[in-house]
């Protein structure tokens, strides 16, 4: 049983990147501006010849393409893989990386920093950074308020601070100018790669290449946090101390790709879900598995995005309609629901 289920990742994941790689090749020449594929080869050789090209095809595949690209991989396959670390330490399903309000106090952060412009010296993606840290800041403050430090302690502190942010969020909006700033807060809360660049790719894989390093690092401990408190302090393991560093790993994850990326919902829910349905439950097989089809379907939502109509839609708005209606297919496929 154990063996047919590695076996069953392994194929998961290999055909996962083998897909992400095809997916990204051809997001490369597929957009508003087509690049016709002999031509895109010929500029990629170039380009690994070291021979410079300054022609308009290539400034939009290196300059804008690949880094939109490289961004999706890493957001959507970050997102996944926090939203199964903590649906596994909080043992619940439907939780999301946003849980603790990181989403929520990042989007709080970018308003600001909008609403202020030039009178702020820092810009938005330091100021959304901060704000998602805060907010967690915050969550886990106001659950030590509470002796029992439990997961559901730290969960509806979450919510607290979560709807408190949301709240700043609107008043931001409220008081905005409706002709300059409150169309760009709105816009980046919707979720989009289109700012992309080499610049923010470097600053988002910092932070998410070092909080996926902890949670593989850690996956068989989330396993046994997986089973509740009282299994992990027979097991030698300290759950709050454990369950902490796992959310400090997530939180890293999910403000570096809220704050190059705005709030996209869903994927760090759904995809969890799908993987633990066709991969295993075990975290040695369903982190990498999520984090390989988190960044695959980011990829091609995003490919759906840039090319579906002629303006662009929200990364946000996309993963709800696209990923809602698969993971009820997939969640209620078979009879019952289980872990």
């Amino acid at each position: 049983m154990i063996v047919r289920e590695e076996k069953r990742a392994i194929v998961i994941i290999t055909l996962g990147i083998f897909l992400i790689l095809l997916v990204s090749f051809a997001s490369l020449f597929v957009g508003r501006y087509q690049i016709p594929f002999n031509q895109g080869f010929q500029i990629i050789w170039y380009k690994i010849l070291g021979i410079q090209s300054h022609d308009m095809a290539a400034r939009v595949i290196w300059d804008i393409r690949l880094p939109r690209v490289l961004m999706s991989i890493l957001v959507g396959g970050g997102l996944a893989a926090s939203g199964t670390a903590l649906q596994g330490i909080f043992q619940n399903r439907l939780v999301s990386p946003d849980i603790l309000g990181v989403s929520n106090g990042a989007g709080f952060g970018a308003a600001l920093a909008m609403i202020l412009g030039s009178r702020l010296a820092l810009g938005v993606a330091p100021m959304a950074f901060a704000g998602g840290i805060i907010s967690v800041l915050l969550t886990y403050s106001i659950s030590k308020i509470k002796k029992d430090q439990s997961a559901l302690a730290l969960v509806l502190s979450g919510i607290i601070v979560a709807s408190f942010f949301s709240a700043l969020i609107s008043f931001i909006k409220l008081v905005a100018d409706t002709e300059s700033v409150l169309p760009s807060i709105t816009y980046w809360l919707m979720g989009s790669f289109a700012s992309s660049n080499f610049e923010k790719v470097a600053f988002a894989s910092v932070f998410i290449i070092a909080g996926l390093i902890v949670l593989f690092m850690m996956r068989w401990k989330i396993n046994i946090l997986s089973m509740g408190d009282d299994e992990a302090y027979t097991l030698g393991i300290n759950p709050k101390q454990n369950r902490m560093v796992i959310i400090i790993a997530c939180t890293l994850i999910t403000a570096a790709s809220v704050t190059v990326a705005g709030i996209i919902g869903w994927i760090g829910m759904i995809m969890p879900n799908i993987c633990r349905e066709y991969v295993s439950a075990n975290n040695k097989y369903l982190l990498p598995a999520s984090l390989v089809i988190g960044g695959l379907f980011m990829v091609c939502i995003d490919l759906i995005a840039r090319c579906a109509t002629a303006a662009e839609i929200p990364i946000g708005i996309l993963t709800a309609i696209v990923g809602a209606p698969i993971f009820v297919l997939v969640f209620f496929k078979k009879e019952g629901v289980h872990n």
